[in-house]
């Protein structure tokens, strides 16, 4: 009986990556309900690993007392692994985009203070090895939230501690490391990273980030000054170059500031969810591979969930199938990847929010028609 590996990202705005994976499940079901399907609701590292997490059963939730964007007490979660000593954290369970209404988005006064107390209690409750997955972020302050929070101060020319947000990043003249929480020194902090983005110039956090975050064209060049800034205090104080490393300038300076701050190290998100899925050996089980994502376009190829899947698929000469939402990339990009059919839900006629609101069905159907013959 053939075996099937479903590993979807979510369809944004839609789908779950489990609800797709349900789907999917649902559609081959209809064509032969005694198919081996192997679920792995999927993620590249940014939002949504949580959900992979608890498909594998690797742990639990915890709740910790934190702070949204903006400073508010807040309630957040992260995920403990049951070996007690790695956790994951996600920045947008705190420092989230999605926390804030419209009229409250400004990354020069937002920060990422709140998932700095998540890493403090994590940190304080045992775990020493912490994995910090960096999608959709409201800030733009270069990690100093987290440093702060962690103990660590922001000095001003009189050396007075300075609040750690977007706006205040050019007054720092000096930093205290003295009074960082003890836990840190024995701890790996690993940030989960997918883009190549450096933190400045033209592709950097403030010029290309920035403004999805609310900042007017003005505050652009201020948090870019910013962070050139802290750029060179950090150089001053620890001797590491946060303005070269590639993917410095996710989350708003996120991973920089975490590799300057505290040495992390920085690692491809899809790759870490691998190796903790043990999702290699997954695909060399199956016969055939399911994949999906909400828009496929020519951009997907560049560390997307289908596209790095697929890399696998083709190393181990597995027929791999994609469902979307859309599929606006172009053919050749397709099968250059491994990609042996890429099928979209939505037909060119349909509303786009008829096949939002009715994407299960949609994909349920697409799976089970297109699928009938190989299975």
């Amino acid at each position: 009986m053939p075996r099937i590996l479903i590993a979807p990202d979510s369809f944004k705005e839609s789908l779950t990556a489990t609800q797709v994976c349900r789907a999917i499940a649902e559609g081959l079901q209809t064509i032969n309900p005694k198919l081996q399907i192997d679920q792995l609701p999927f993620s590249d590292g940014g939002e949504g690993a949580f959900e992979l997490f608890e498909a594998l059963n690797l742990g639990s939730t915890i709740a910790c007392d934190a702070q949204d964007p903006l400073g508010r007490s807040i309630s957040a979660s992260y995920y403990g692994f049951e070996d007690g000593k790695t956790a994951w954290i996600e920045l947008s369970q705190a420092s989230g985009i999605a926390l804030l209404k419209d009229a409250e988005k400004n990354p020069m006064l937002t920060s990422t203070f709140g998932t700095g107390l998540q890493l403090k209690h994590a940190l304080e409750n045992g775990f020493k090895n912490i994995l910090l997955g960096i999608g959709g972020s409201a800030t733009n302050d270069v990690a100093t939230g987290i440093f702060t929070a962690l103990g660590g101060k922001l000095l001003d020319h009189a050396e007075n501690a300075i609040q750690a947000r977007g706006e205040h990043l050019a007054t720092v003249a000096g930093l205290d490391f003295d009074h960082l929480i003890p836990e840190l020194e024995s701890a790996q902090l690993t940030v989960a990273c997918d883009v190549s983005n450096l933190l400045l110039g033209a592709t950097g956090a403030a010029t290309i980030y920035a403004p999805q975050k609310g900042a007017t064209p003005a505050q652009v060049t201020a948090l870019e000054k910013g962070a050139e800034h802290l750029a060179q205090i950090i150089q001053q104080k620890t001797g590491r170059t946060i303005t070269s490393i590639a993917g410095g300038g996710a989350a708003g300076g996120t991973a920089a500031g975490m590799y300057g701050f505290f040495n992390s190290k920085l690692e491809p998100g899809f790759e870490l969810l691998s190796k903790l899925a043990n999702l290699e050996e997954r695909v060399k089980q199956a016969d055939l591979i399911i994949t999906g994502e909400g828009k496929t376009d020519n951009q997907s190829q560049y560390g997307k969930v289908p596209f790095k899947l697929a890399e696998l698929a083709r190393k181990h000469n597995k027929p791999l199938y994609l469902f979307a939402g859309s599929v606006q990339a172009d053919q050749n990009v397709l099968t250059a990847a491994g990609i042996t059919k890429a099928i979209a839900i939505k037909t060119e006629t349909m509303a786009l929010e008829y096949a939002k609101t009715n994407a299960f069905e949609l994909l349920k159907n697409a799976v089970a028609h297109h699928l009938k013959t190989q299975l």
